[in-house]
């Protein structure tokens, strides 16, 4: 494997993660202190508010679909069982508009901005806000180029797109502040550059025209006996749209995306300093495990991608006392996403989900395969960790604040 395509891999975040904590716990890092005994009260807590949230034990995967559950209801089905797909592939491909196109506009919200939800006349933030006013737009053909096929997204109509766009669709205004919108905006139409016929080995023209679902025709075609490996999906998630992320650290010619420096962490591979993370991207390829099982196919080895470097299960570990600021004043500090602090944090938070995942299966005697990590994201950490933040702070940030430009968180 050549060094482009290992930081651009799932074994790398693993990797790299765990040199980092295993700095914190010979307590060798500049930011953080480690005090993994305080692990065992998190898995604790995790566990409750699984118990609460899936009282029937049926935990599903951590991924966008969920966030298109109201109130019992699961939008998107209520819209997709109407449809009279010509295929299972058909779908598929909608599928992966949908979530590619939604994963994209999630990098947080902030603390202020709601969407107001019509169907349920309540008001809705974060990520699930996010979700709905992203589904919103993708059910009315807001990313289509075609007025009779409105539940598609287009690379025509993605290029095209506006921030006047989104700020109607995320019913924005000076009362209802989105942080990122501009972000936001750059990386959809990015992301129709990319999908567009003339870009070179473009694989979204394969069986329809082009659209972020031909990912799925990709896959499909690269499956073995219809099976596919969970880190297969996050590599071609990272090759293909690899392309629409800001460029920050190049190598070899090629955006690493959600990859940054850190000084503590040298290594005799010619790759010191890297540390890869790729949230957005593991989010979307967990996201996208759904649609592939729904056309038949069959994805193998889910606990191949890693734990999410966001700030809710970042802040499980800060506010749970595992994760100590050696210096207290940087809690009441912003930070840039290419600090090496913000860097400690979130690769600590990818090596300590794979601890706190031991734990949870070792208290319910289940093992990876019955309860992958995607299920104690879902339970789970994530859940448990905006309990946390709740319980510290009355709107729920988390515990550090991130200069964000909407394409990280």
């Amino acid at each position: 494997m050549d060094d482009v395509s290992y930081l651009l891999s799932a074994r790398a975040v693993r990797e790299r993660a765990h040199q980092m904590l295993a700095l914190g716990l010979a307590d060798k890092l500049p930011h953080f202190r480690v005090e993994i005994g305080k692990l065992d009260a998190i898995a604790d807590l995790v566990l409750d508010v699984t118990s609460k949230a899936y009282p029937d034990g049926e935990v599903p995967f951590h991924s966008r679909w969920r966030h298109f559950v109201v109130g019992g209801v699961d939008r998107w089905a209520a819209i997709a069982d109407k449809v009279n797909w010509p295929n299972a592939a058909s779908r598929a491909r909608a599928e992966f508009d949908l979530a590619i196109t939604s994963v994209l506009l999630d990098a947080g919200a902030g603390a202020a901005w709601r969407y107001h939800d019509v169907i349920g006349d309540t008001r809705i933030g974060r990520s699930e806000g996010l979700a709905l006013a992203s589904l919103d737009m993708f059910a009315s053909g807001a990313f289509s180029a075609d007025a009779s096929d409105p539940l598609r997204a287009d690379a025509a109509k993605l290029k095209q797109l506006t921030v006047g766009d989104l700020e109607r669709g995320f019913q924005v205004g000076a009362d209802n502040p989105l942080v990122g919108l501009e972000g936001r905006v750059e990386l959809l139409r990015r992301l129709g550059a990319v999908v567009n016929p003339h870009s070179d080995r473009s694989i979204f023209p394969n069986r329809d025209t082009p659209r972020p679902g031909g990912l799925f025709d990709d896959l499909a075609a690269r499956a073995e006996d219809g099976r596919i490996q969970a880190d297969a999906i996050l590599q071609s998630v990272l090759r293909q749209f690899g392309r629409i992320w800001p460029s920050r650290i190049l190598l070899n010619g090629t955006s690493l995306g959600d990859c940054w420096r850190h000084p503590s962490l040298p290594t005799d591979d010619g790759l010191s300093n890297l540390v890869p993370l790729h949230k957005l991207s593991q989010w979307l390829s967990y996201s996208l495990i759904e649609p592939l099982q729904r056309a038949g196919l069959v994805v193998e080895n889910i606990d191949g991608l890693t734990g999410l470097a966001e700030y809710r299960n970042g802040g499980l570990f800060v506010d749970g006392g595992v994760l100590l600021l050696r210096d207290p004043a940087d809690a009441a500090r912003a930070h840039a996403v290419d600090s090496p602090l913000v860097v400690e944090w979130r690769a600590l938070t990818v090596a300590l989900l794979d601890r706190l995942a031991l734990l949870i299966r070792q208290r319910t005697g289940q093992t990876a395969e019955q309860l992958p990590l995607a299920r104690i994201l879902e339970g789970g950490s994530w859940g448990a960790g905006r309990k946390l933040a709740f319980a510290r702070r009355p709107d729920g940030s988390p515990p550090l604040t991130i200069i964000s430009d909407g394409t990280v968180f």
